[in-house]
């Protein structure tokens, strides 16, 4: 079977990361977390005590800003490195999730991660989360993906997340921090959160996690088929 690029979209904690992430692992792909990749930036400057809005401080961030990912052979999932070092708990944080999206909508941070994000998903065979995959940095995926849930679940399912790592967070202040993410996403000038035309939009809240992987899965089964028969019809 052959090989496809699957960009999946949408709002803050509609479970896009970790569905990918067993997504790709079904389908053999690789699997590329951009929303990390962000998230690391942000840690990045945060930790070197560099704003958003200082245009100095970030031409002086992004001169030794290195992402890359790696394998964690206990978890079987895929850690987030910066500049060689392992920030997968960190950059989970409510410290780097209250400002993730000040730092994601900085014109040139963008276009360095866009960058390094093409580049990681050069070949076939990956699948890739975030809110600009589809309309940005893969505006020619084969399979699009818009994933979306109500406010009430998202909050809900972020607030467990945070509880298996340890973190107390109050149900309201969570639901807060993503309206407001969800304003500053879709609003902002670049590359704003949209659901591109030819995506697929899937409503997660009334599936569990594993009807939500089957549904993209099945979609991208569909997709290479299609391809398929019509390069076999056209030969």
């Amino acid at each position: 079977m052959g090989k496809i690029v699957i960009a999946i979209d949408g709002y803050s904690g509609c479970g896009k990361s970790s569905t990918a992430k067993a997504v790709a692992k079904e389908l053999g792909y690789t699997y590329i977390d951009s929303g990390a990749m962000y998230r690391a930036a942000t840690l990045h400057f945060l930790n070197n005590y560099l704003t958003a809005t200082n245009p100095k401080d970030i031409q002086k961030g992004l001169k030794d800003l290195e992402i890359s990912f790696q394998l964690n052979p206990d978890t079987g999932q895929q850690d987030t490195y910066l500049n060689g070092l392992n920030v997968e708990q960190e950059i989970r944080s409510m410290r780097v999730s209250e400002r993730v999206s000040d730092f994601a909508k900085v014109k040139e941070i963008r276009e360095e991660l866009v960058a390094q994000q093409q580049r990681l998903g050069k070949e076939k065979g990956v699948v890739m989360d975030g809110r600009d995959i589809g309309s940005v940095v893969f505006p020619d995926a084969e399979l699009k993906v818009f994933m979306t849930a109500d406010l009430d679940t998202r909050a809900f399912r972020r607030q467990k997340e945070l509880i298996e790592r340890g973190e107390i967070v109050d149900l309201e202040d969570i639901k807060a921090n993503l309206g407001e993410r969800d304003r500053i996403d879709s609003s902002r000038k670049e590359s704003p959160l949209l659901k591109v035309e030819d995506a697929v939009e899937v409503d997660t809240s009334n599936l569990n996690f594993a009807e939500q992987v089957a549904q993209i899965v099945d979609l991208a089964k569909q997709r290479i088929n299609q391809i398929e028969n019509y390069a076999s019809n056209h030969r």
